[in-house]
C-alpha cells in the first residue's frame, strides 16, 4: 500500500516551491508524483495544424520527488506523516502519525 495516493492534499517540504500546497495529480513512478501548482515549467510547443493546437509558451507540472512532500493534516494545518493502522472489517488504512485519525475514511 503506498503511502501518498492520487488526490491527496499535500506540502511541499522541500525544493524551490518549499511551502505550497496542491492536489496529487498522478503518481508517475513509485518515488515521483505531479502535484498540481508545483514544479510548474515553461515549455514551448510548436503548432500542429493536424490536432487544431496553436503554438506558444505552455506552462505545466512537472513531476517532483515523493521525499520533497508530506500529507497536509487539516486538523493541526501542518504536513505530517503517515502510518497504518488494522480497522476491523477494511484491513489496513493509512493515519496520521501525530494524532492518529484515519485518512482514508
Amino acid at each position: 500500500m503506498s503511502k501518498i495516493k492520487k488526490g491527496d492534499d499535500v506540502v511541499v517540504i522541500a525544493g524551490k516551491d518549499k511551502g505550497k500546497r496542491g492536489t496529487v495529480l498522478r503518481i508517475m513512478k513509485p518515488d515521483l508524483v505531479v502535484v498540481e501548482g508545483v514544479n510548474r515549467l515553461k515549455k514551448h510547443q510548436r503548432p500542429n495544424p493536424n490536432k487544431g493546437d496553436t503554438g506558444g509558451i505552455v506552462e505545466m507540472d512537472s513531476p517532483i520527488q515523493v521525499s520533497n512532500i508530506a500529507i497536509y493534516n487539516p486538523a493541526t494545518r501542518k504536513a505530517d506523516r503517515i502510518g497504518f493502522k488494522t480497522v476491523e472489517g477494511k484491513g489496513k488504512a493509512r493515519c496520521f502519525r501525530s494524532n492518529g485519525d484515519l485518512i482514508d475514511t
